[in-house]
């Protein structure tokens, strides 16, 4: 039951920052599991808050013996640019020639974000319940997957596993395929879907292949668990107004964190509070098959946080982190980091007002700094202004929502790129195309068919609302974090009916038409994965000759239409035809796969109809399972290598009439 007054466009309690008890000998221990100390909009109060915070953490570190031994081996420590990537997207994945374009994929994202340190590979939800496979099947069964990590990791790109310790759980046989996939594909990572800390088991099975492969879990990570997951999701963790420090980040510098808001359609937030908090972002456009794309301007932001994460990867995991550092006055709302290393001191700044030109910081003078202050985003110089006190107050201009990045050099760096000033803050919106059916006219009814007239008018569809959405809409714009009853409710829409006349066949083809049309013909899939495997040596078993041809996909079910000089029926014909009671229905029951395939560039979809035999397990995660009623569409995501061919999903055919 949602609480009275709920909004899914605010943050809940549990995900807001933890306000700092500030009295000298107030109990810290109830900050041991915040997401976020919030910090005080009082500035005065800013010297306290950093001993209380400083406090907090060496009395943790303490009280929990702190180890930090796995840290002291990583090899490369410090924030990364991560992206998160359906391993089907069509700029990743060529479905005309059935292979992998990594190299691809990878030039795209240089040049819209900047590049991407590391690649969190998604392959299964929300496909599970097509049939009874768990999720690690949609890796083992790819047999390339080895090559497309390598391929990934040729071009300096890291690339995560993920594993969803939610449906298989976390015992002996999920742990030992956990680490089965991981050691055959060589992943740089392990990500925990949807858990805040991993299991004992798991860790000591990754530590037999390398003790330095990281553990990221998704959202608050347990203080005890810090010394084993060095990586976790900065998901759901709403900010104070004044920006405050991720605690996971304050108690262990080389902690790895990746802010994300997966439906937001502003990313200044996160981006914010990743460059304060020297932490990385999770970049996910492509959202289980739902299009939340990335501005302009927030892209820019994004390529220079990471070039700059690159070319100073020590301050970021400096021990000498003050958080906001030399504030320029009350009147402003530029808030800074400061980050001290031997080679000198580093400020990450960012605007949360409008256009601004001022002072930017006021720091006390270092007699070893006697270069150019300089603005490492912008690479322009900063006007200094000497005060009384003895203090410098560092001046320029700074874009509203930009971020800067201030040190002291002895020249002026190189001119970069891309200007964040002048990009678009436009949401860049794509739009999903259904792929026309094709027509196949006949004067009268095929054999084993039935005429329909489709009329003018309005067709009622409802569907499950889940994160896939069903046309290509994203489901739940700029919302904190769906809940149920919004997440899996039953949604109604109406879709607009054209006149027309078509036959649609009676029942399912079945395997023995199938084989036919395999000897008359010279079909041969793209990717042969699991084509037909129901079959025996080729050919249907005996006594299933009858049964509907399962084990396809739509470019089969296609393919043999077309000899057939048929189509497939679109979603809305398949509908109409079964509200009149015109179709039958195999036993046990299969989908249907219907002519009404979607793409937007980035993501393809098919919609299924008509339910299935029920499977023995369910879930509200899974695609449905059981007869559903006619109205009732669901969204197949596309998969290649043959994963989307199902032992419970078939088709039926189509004609167009006169």
């Amino acid at each position: 039951m949602i609480r009275p007054g709920f909004s899914p466009y605010i943050p809940r309690p549990i995900d807001g920052p933890a306000v700092v008890p500030l009295a000298p000998d107030a109990d810290l221990s109830v900050l041991d599991e915040a997401k976020i100390f919030a910090a005080p909009d009082d500035p005065t109060d800013w010297p306290a808050w950093r001993a209380a915070i400083t406090r907090w953490r060496d009395e943790a570190r303490r009280r929990i013996g702190y180890d930090p031994h796995r840290y002291e081996a990583m090899a490369e420590p410090g924030p990364r640019i991560v992206e998160m990537v359906w391993l089907w997207d069509e700029r990743l994945y060529d479905f005309t020639s059935g292979r992998f374009t990594v190299d691809a994929y990878i030039d795209a994202g240089d040049l819209e974000f900047g590049g991407f340190d590391a690649v969190v590979l998604w392959n299964a939800y929300p496909v599970l319940g097509i049939d009874a496979r768990d999720h690690f099947s949609f890796f083992e069964d790819i047999p390339e997957l080895p090559e497309v990590v390598a391929n990934f990791q040729r071009r300096g790109v890291k690339v995560y596993f993920t594993y969803y310790p939610w449906e298989t759980g976390s015992g002996p046989e999920a742990i030992e395929r956990v680490t089965a996939i991981v050691e055959r594909c060589g992943f740089d990572a392990v990500f925990l879907d949807s858990s805040k800390e991993a299991s004992t088991r798991l860790r000591a099975a990754l530590d037999t292949i390398d003790p330095r492969l990281p553990i990221e879990c998704e959202s608050r990570v347990p203080l005890a668990q810090i010394a084993d997951q060095t990586m976790s999701w900065a998901q759901w963790f709403a900010d104070s107004q004044v920006p405050g420090v991720l605690r996971a980040k304050w108690f262990e510098r080389r902690h790895e964190l990746h802010h994300i808001r997966r439906w937001n359609r502003s990313h200044l937030d996160e981006l914010h509070s990743a460059w304060l908090n020297g932490t990385g972002v999770l970049v996910w456009p492509v959202v289980f098959g739902v299009w939340v794309g990335w501005n302009p301007r927030e892209r820019a932001i994004l390529a220079h946080m990471r070039r700059l994460y690159a070319e100073n990867a020590d301050h970021f995991i400096s021990e000498n982190w003050t958080p906001l550092a030399d504030h320029p006055g009350p009147d402003t709302k530029i808030y800074a980091s400061r980050w001290e290393t031997r080679a000198g001191r580093l400020w990450t700044l960012v605007n949360r007002g409008g256009d601004y030109c001022g002072p930017l910081l006021l720091i006390e003078p270092n007699r070893k700094e006697q270069g150019l202050w300089v603005d490492l985003v912008s690479g322009e110089e900063l006007a200094i202004e000497r005060q009384a006190d003895g203090h410098i107050a560092l001046c320029g201009p700074i874009a509203a929502g930009a971020i800067a990045c201030i040190v002291n050099r002895a020249t002026l760096p190189p001119a970069t790129e891309p200007d964040i000033a002048s990009a678009s803050s436009d949401f860049p919106a794509r739009v999903t195309e259904r792929v026309p059916p094709p027509l196949v006219p006949h004067e009268i009814a095929p054999e084993g068919m039935v005429p329909i007239d489709i009329p003018d008018g309005q067709l009622t569809v409802t569907y499950r609302l889940r994160e896939t959405g069903l046309y290509g809409e994203t489901p739940y714009v700029d919302e904190w974090k769906p809940l149920p009853p919004r997440l899996h409710q039953i949604a109604t829409m109406t879709r607009p009916l054209f006149a027309h006349r078509i036959a649609i066949a009676r029942d399912e083809v079945t395997n023995g038409q199938f084989a036919q049309f395999l000897s008359e013909s010279a079909y041969r899939p793209i990717r042969s994965e699991r084509f037909l495997a129901h079959w025996q040596d080729g050919a249907p078993r005996t006594g299933t000759e009858n049964h509907p041809v399962t084990h396809i996909e739509l470019d089969d079910a296609r393919a043999y239409a077309a000899w057939a000089g048929l189509r497939l029926p679109t979603e809305d014909e398949w509908q109409l035809a079964t509200q009149q009671g015109l179709l039958n229905r195999a036993h046990p029951m299969i989908w249907n796969l219907t002519e009404s395939e979607h793409r937007d560039g980035r993501t393809r979809f098919a919609i299924l109809k008509g339910g299935c035999a029920p499977l023995p397990k369910v879930s509200d995660w899974y695609v449905e399972s059981g007869p559903l009623p006619p109205e009732r569409s669901v969204k197949l995501l596309a998969m290649g290598a043959g994963l989307v061919r199902s032992p419970i999903i078939g088709f039926r055919c189509a004609a167009d009439i006169g």
